[in-house]
């Protein structure tokens, strides 16, 4: 059997696991990749959810395609694989030179947007902290964002992630 037909059936977690560590050359991961784009729905979101699930030294593989994935998670209408697309960007690196504006307004604006699924917002306010950490003025907007979220009743895990970056800012201004 195949890779995109074993993704288009059921799968397990320990099925997702065991194919995430069969995914062992860099054919194998680029042919999983190229799967995250089918137009099976099923198979598209299967793919990515292997990804989730590759160990620290297999998610490096995924780093030369960050803008992509931005890219892609800015045009995603699916709200299940753009969330799996920012579980991806979070365990991936941001450096201060490579600040894209566009992800950035992606983020703070799906913090406050209540149409979001509460998962969504959670991962956006983690990625744009990662952004913002760099430029204080830019940490000021995202408090700024967060401090609009006191109007709204979150849910437990949007008010634990608010309640995390909220440290993180206070942290990196005792530093600056």
């Amino acid at each position: 059997m195949n890779l995109r037909e074993k993704l288009s059936g059921r799968l397990s977690k320990n099925d997702v696991l065991g194919l995430a560590k069969q995914m062992g050359d860099d054919g194998m991961k680029e042919e999983l990749y190229q799967l995250t784009l089918d137009c099976n729905s099923r198979v598209a979101q299967q793919a990515l959810w292997v990804f989730q699930h590759f160990d620290d030294a297999d998610n490096e593989w995924l780093y030369p395609r960050h803008d992509e994935l931005i890219d892609r998670v800015m045009e995603e209408h699916s709200e299940t694989r753009r969330r799996m697309i920012l579980n991806l960007l979070v365990r991936q690196p941001f450096y201060e030179d490579s600040l894209r504006a566009d992800f950035l307004d992606f983020c703070l604006g799906n913090i406050t947007a209540c149409s979001q699924p509460y998962a969504i917002r959670a991962l956006c306010m983690k990625l744009a902290y990662e952004q913002c950490r760099f430029f204080p003025e830019l940490l000021d907007e995202l408090k700024a964002t967060l401090d609009m979220l006191a109007q709204e009743p979150l849910s437990p895990g949007v008010a634990s992630a608010k309640r995390q970056i909220m440290q993180k800012i206070k942290a990196c201004r005792k530093k600056g």
